[in-house]
């Protein structure tokens, strides 16, 4: 699709799709997320996420129980976090991305709890397939989000490095620097999440190839397999800084009833960091739909090293 024009999806239908950068991201007019949708608006809607990769709603009215409701029409929706203890009351799937939070966890004031490019949840043998974010309380200005399109990134690498890179296999394991010595931290190494996943997963539902290397979860172990921890390394800033060039990005702006819809098996995201020095708080709260094992282009599945599947319901 080259035009940016608002596209109908059906003459039936009020829906519009209107892209919002060239590879990565599209609005989603004319849907109430608390109506109860049918099978056909649904369906209109997977097909705009599977093409840009993350869409967007405004102007939602929305609480726990709706963004759940509709998750659900997606697939399983998961528990919140394999490390989330203190969900809402009465909502387990339901993870907030509060600041406030952090600063009682931590002692430091952040917008968000990862400010590094990232995939949900990868050292899962399953990551989400998924994810859904909804916000609540805003800064007035700062607290971005980015998204960027893997597919688009591993479609224009050369061939040879293609050729390559669908061969091999990244570690991805979980870690969170600033919990070290607090409760939280002991029990995420008391539950250690360790995988090795391809660098180059297929997507079960359009059969696209994308990278799967995400700085937040492969930057500590820093291993594709068989290389060694130099070459990994050097291969995987190579690879990062490829998934992340500004053409495949797209950028928004939250505004109050805001909800980001994303496709984590063929993006990564990143909470620009650049709120958290404000006296302003930022709440938002996500949910995610369970994920199937990736597979590499030769049929390859991931391999779990460390922790369980995370099933939904």
């Amino acid at each position: 699709m080259t035009s940016t024009a608002v596209q109908p999806i059906s003459a039936e239908s009020a829906i519009g799709v209107q892209p919002l950068s060239g590879y990565t991201g599209a609005e989603i007019s004319g849907v109430d997320l608390a109506a109860e949708l049918s099978e056909e608006v649904i369906a209109q809607i997977r097909r705009a996420l599977l093409q840009w990769k993350v869409v967007f709603f405004r102007d939602q009215s929305i609480g726990h129980a709706e963004q759940i409701a509709f998750a659900r029409r997606f697939g399983k929706v998961t528990p919140a976090h394999p490390y989330e203890e203190n969900p809402p009351a009465g909502f387990p799937e339901i993870l907030p991305i509060d600041s406030r939070r952090y600063d009682e966890l931590y002692g430091r004031r952040r917008t968000s709890y990862d400010s590094s490019w990232h995939t949900d949840v990868t050292a899962l043998v399953n990551p989400p397939a998924f994810s859904i974010l909804r916000s609540d309380i805003l800064p007035p200005y700062g607290g971005d989000t980015a998204w960027t399109n893997l597919v688009a990134a591993y479609e224009n690498l050369p061939e040879r490095l293609r050729e390559f890179v669908d061969t091999l296999d990244a570690e991805h394991t979980f870690e969170n620097r600033a919990a070290r010595g607090s409760a939280r931290g002991e029990v995420i190494s008391n539950k250690p999440l360790r995988t090795f996943h391809p660098v180059v997963r297929v997507h079960p539902e359009t059969g696209e190839r994308a990278l799967f290397v995400s700085p937040g979860f492969t930057r500590k172990a820093k291993s594709i397999r068989d290389l060694g921890p130099r070459l990994s390394s050097h291969l995987l800033e190579a690879l990062w800084e490829e998934a992340t060039r500004t053409e495949y990005t797209v950028r928004f702006r939250w505004q109050p009833g805001s909800v980001a819809f994303w496709d984590n098996r063929a993006t990564a995201h990143l909470a620009i960091p650049d709120a958290g020095h404000l006296d302003h708080d930022r709440v938002l709260y996500r949910v995610t739909l369970e994920g199937d094992v990736p597979e590499g282009v030769d049929g390859r599945k991931s391999e779990s090293l460390e922790g369980e599947p995370f099933f939904g319901s």
